[in-house]
């Protein structure tokens, strides 16, 4: 992947709302948009995954699809908020 595209996008709003320490440091750093896009293949290639090994234990595809966003988000794009 070269851009962003919806979770990365996504991963950014919500990265800039709750974590703007951060995003302050990876921009001074040049690396916002490097881990924006690591995040948002990391979380693809792991819902991928989990999609299909849930789809072999018997969930339906929308089923599958679910579990796997709830397992995947809070690990890559939807990080827990700064403490203030």
């Amino acid at each position: 992947m070269s851009g962003l595209l919806a979770y990365g996008r996504m991963a950014e709003a919500h990265w800039r709302e709750h974590l703007p320490r951060m995003v302050r440091d990876l921009e001074a750093q040049g690396r916002l948009q490097q881990a924006l896009i690591e995040a948002q293949e990391q979380a693809t290639a792991e819902m991928d995954h989990l999609i299909r090994d849930l789809s072999r234990q018997g969930l339906n595809p929308q089923q599958a699809h679910d579990r796997a966003w709830e397992l995947v988000r809070e690990k890559y794009l939807l990080l827990p908020p700064e403490q203030t």
